[in-house]
């Protein structure tokens, strides 16, 4: 499926993975829902809402309206949540929530991509709170994600220092370039949505997964590959070589923590329902 080894002599290269429905089969901070229920950091009445959320994003995800209006609304929703609390959730969940959710087919390809002397960076509009430890698990070499300003008191202050998102992310990946090196013309991209189009056109081998009506299209009119994973297998029951400790993810760019993520969509899945 991939080229053969890199030649060390040459620049480097990565492989770019978007994070939800591409390398996962679900929303990654969505997933977390009742675990921020069980920690207090939403009440029951959204925790049910979240799980309508995960429907819909599952059945044909945001388009870019929708996520803008997202992003405004849980800026101001997350003032006042405790990061820290936010990280232990994550950290104690993780392996029980994210692990069984990982494609076999992605997992493989991330297998393959360092084999052939790649790096591995996720990159991710969900919140970093949920991606980095995600990135760690996958054995992923950066992570690019969504982050809010933190105050003095360890929480977030409702403002956004960083939203990865559609051109923002193709941005972050060529500054990735220039700051390790890499040839973009030999780097590869993966995602699922349309919103992603400006990180696929960014690198010289775009792939399309699990791909929304609108990027299908658009990969059929450029004759990128288009794949389809179907497979989520837990990491202990693949090869060996995912078994070991994975290597900490380094964090290239942030923006809006995962608990805002997850306020966000339960209040696009409310307005969907209150407008049908």
């Amino acid at each position: 499926m991939l080229k053969g080894v890199e030649n060390h002599s040459l620049p480097r290269a990565a492989a770019f993975f978007d994070l939800d429905k591409t390398v996962i089969a679900k929303s990654s901070t969505l997933t977390f829902s009742k675990s921020f229920y069980q920690g207090g950091l939403i009440n029951r009445r959204a925790a049910l809402r979240t799980a309508y959320a995960q429907f819909v994003f599952l059945a044909g995800g945001l388009d870019h309206d929708q996520m803008e209006r997202m992003r405004e609304y849980l800026s101001a929703l997350c003032r006042g949540w405790n990061v820290q609390q936010v990280r232990e959730i994550v950290a104690e969940t993780l392996h029980e929530l994210i692990d069984p959710i990982i494609y076999d087919e992605a997992a493989s390809l991330i297998e393959e991509h360092h084999t052939a002397g790649r790096d591995v960076v996720i990159v991710s509009t969900s919140g970093a709170e949920v991606v980095e430890p995600v990135g760690e698990l996958l054995g992923a070499d950066r992570v690019v994600a969504t982050r809010m300003v933190v105050g003095e008191d360890g929480c977030f202050t409702g403002e956004v220092e960083y939203y990865a998102y559609g051109p923002t992310k193709a941005e972050a990946i060529r500054e990735l370039a220039v700051s390790e090196g890499y040839d973009l013309d030999r780097c590869y991209a993966y995602s699922d949505s349309a919103t992603d189009l400006p990180m696929l056109r960014t690198v010289g081998h775009p792939h399309a997964v699990n791909p929304d009506r609108a990027l299908r299209r658009e990969a059929l009119a450029h004759g990128w590959p288009v794949l389809e994973f179907r497979h989520p297998v837990p990491l202990k029951k693949r090869l060996p070589a995912l078994s070991v400790p994975p290597r900490p993810a380094l964090v290239a760019a942030a923006a809006v923590g995962a608990a805002a993520a997850t306020a966000g969509l339960v209040w696009y899945a409310s307005k969907r329902r209150s407008t049908a």
